[in-house]
């Protein structure tokens, strides 16, 4: 059995472009594959790599480009068609594999890639998010750590580019062929369930409360529960007051929480989706002169940015 250690860059349309509009069953279109084969006793060995040219979305999203580094016209000149990619990628990794990627994107968004241009999807159903056997072999963490974290952590340099399907592959590669992969597999729905139950995402400093929820069915009834009846004072247990949400990115919320004894708090939400339709919940809370609470103070009092909307009809007369 080898282990192919796989990742990907996919292109996504524009927003309110027309290629948006097809509400496609994908949440990227894949332009970039690489791969590399961990042998059984964890040797790195062999590399693959393709370039795919896009199918549905064809322009290629600026901000892909600028973070893979790769441009249209080179796409357009190298890429091959999905379903050619696909027959050289599965014909290089030949039988008896594993796949392992870096988080649990790569693998899903393959799958939809697959599914859209009818081709088969079993060949890839074997299949480990290395994040979760790296954490439970180095401090037990639930976090979803950066790959540039898990090197520093395992001391491996780095020696290719980063936000480069091969790149990325590479060094996943080698922090893979440190790990003992086949303890990880045994023991790796152990790992999943720490991690569902766990907290995700970045801590900044000056947290000083961390809590997952489950089973909370959308944004309204998290502000609502979090930001209300289970927003107390971490010192005295005290009701607090919640002031503006504010929306981030990634399905993230903060508002400043006040206690009328002990000030004010940063309370941050990060609701994540469940297989069963409703939400966990992250809930962190910061004290109320921490940079994540500065963040939140700058963001409110920034003028607002909405465009202004064209009036049509005919413009009023000048009063005399």
């Amino acid at each position: 059995m080898n282990y192919i250690v796989l990742d990907m860059e996919w292109n996504q349309a524009w927003p309110g472009s027309a290629a948006a509009r097809l509400a496609l069953p994908i949440h990227g279109e894949i332009i970039q594959l690489g791969a590399v084969r961990v042998l059984e006793d964890r040797t790195v060995a062999d590399e693959f790599q393709v370039l795919v040219r896009s199918h549905f979305y064809k322009k290629l999203n600026k901000k892909v480009s600028s973070l893979t580094g790769i441009k249209e016209a080179r796409l357009k000149a190298e890429g091959i068609p999905f379903p050619e990619a696909m027959a050289r990628f599965r014909a290089w990794c030949g039988e008896d594999v594993v796949f392992l990627t870096w988080g649990f994107d790569d693998i899903s968004i393959l799958r939809e890639n697959l599914a859209i241009h009818q081709l088969p999807t079993e060949w890839v159903q074997r299949w480990y998010n290395a994040q979760m056997i790296f954490n439970a072999q180095t401090d037990g963490g639930s976090n979803q750590r950066a790959l540039t974290t898990a090197m520093e952590i395992l001391d491996i340099a780095p020696s290719r580019p980063a936000h480069d399907a091969l790149g990325d592959a590479y060094h996943t590669a080698l922090i893979c062929a440190r790990l003992d992969l086949v303890r990880g597999m045994r023991e790796y729905d152990s790992a999943v369930r720490s991690h569902e139950n766990g907290l995700h995402g970045a801590e900044l400093p000056g947290c000083v409360s961390r809590q997952v929820y489950h089973g909370l069915k959308d944004k309204r009834e998290a502000m609502a529960r979090l930001g209300g009846a289970e927003n107390v004072c971490p010192q005295c247990g005290a009701a607090m007051t919640a002031g503006k949400w504010i929306s981030q990115p990634g399905r993230r919320y903060m508002t400043m929480a006040s206690c009328p004894q002990h000030g004010k708090y940063l309370l941050r939400l990060r609701l994540q989706p469940e297989p069963d339709g409703t939400y966990r919940v992250s809930k962190l809370l910061y004290e109320g002169d921490s940079e994540a609470a500065k963040t939140y103070e700058r963001t409110l009092a920034a003028p607002s940015k909405r465009r202004r909307r064209r009036r049509r009809g005919k413009r009023p007369a000048d009063s005399e």
